[in-house]
């Protein structure tokens, strides 16, 4: 009896491994430690292994296609109908190990080094542009409590700036002026941080190809095709532009029985 089919449960720590044999019996029930894992893995047989796409199944998959194994990853919503009663490791890796099995299971291209890299680089984007926001906010906010205002957006922070600091001793205490100095300290670094981020973004455009043919299409600018030449491992995996939309979620949601659909707004996934 050889092993052919593996379900991991991923962990920081501690691993859940279940594996099977062709005819579904059942030959390895057991955890292991972060450190056995690859020792683990490469004594045994090349077969397939399932994992649910996690923040660090992609370095563990990449890990272990290395070892001559065949890695799939599946979106953990999709793995959950087979997890049977209850809620433990081994539950969860049993059911990863019969998700993989399913002929129409849904897979999640495995993304290389370099791939994340760039997605890192959207998301550190992504939160110093929401930190920015919140600093904005909040000296709106409080310079409003002394009547101070100007008009939205990011352009006429400046203006606000400008005006506080006229009515700085008078209007505005001069506590409150050394508080809002601070927060405009805050908004100055988050604005240096973005232009960075983008910078990076930029220089890693003008090296990929694919990021630039995305670019010519109206519409599309940098900051979008980077993140789709990144987002998107293999296009060949879709068979067509409307799988890929319904991968992103620019499809509307679906209700339907009894032969009646109904077709509701596109969801904020998409």
């Amino acid at each position: 009896m050889q092993v052919t089919t593996v379900g991991l449960d991923l962990a920081k720590h501690v691993f859940q491994v279940h594996g099977i044999d062709r005819n579904g019996q059942v030959l390895i029930r057991r955890q292991l430690r972060r450190g056995e894992l690859i020792g683990f893995f490469r004594r045994l047989p090349p077969c397939l292994i399932g994992m649910e796409a996690c923040s660090t199944a992609h370095f563990w998959a990449r890990e272990l296609a290395a070892l001559g194994h065949e890695v799939r990853l599946m979106p953990a919503a999709y793995v959950k109908p087979y997890v049977k009663r209850g809620k433990s490791d081994a539950l969860d890796a049993a059911g990863i190990c019969e998700a993989v099995t399913r002929p129409t299971m849904r897979y999640v291209a495995i993304k290389s080094s370099e791939q994340q890299a760039v997605l890192m680089l959207h998301r550190t984007r992504e939160l110093f542009v929401r930190q920015r926001t919140m600093l904005v906010n909040a000296l709106r906010g409080h310079l409003a409590e002394y009547g101070i205002i100007a008009p939205q957006g990011l352009p006429s922070v400046p203006k606000l700036r400008e005006v506080a600091e006229k009515t700085r001793g008078a209007a505005l205490p001069e506590l409150a002026w050394r508080c809002a100095r601070l927060i405009i300290a805050q908004l100055e670094e988050a604005q240096v941080r973005v232009a960075e981020a983008e910078q990076e973004i930029l220089a890693w455009h003008r090296t990929n190809e694919v990021s630039q043919r995305l670019e010519t299409i109206p519409g599309v600018g940098i900051i979008t095709a980077s993140a789709l030449a990144a987002t998107i491992s293999d296009p060949r995996s879709f068979r067509s532009g409307r799988h890929l939309a319904a991968w992103i979620g620019l499809v509307p949601r679906q209700s339907g029985t009894g032969g009646k659909v109904r077709l509701g707004h596109i969801s904020k996934e998409g």
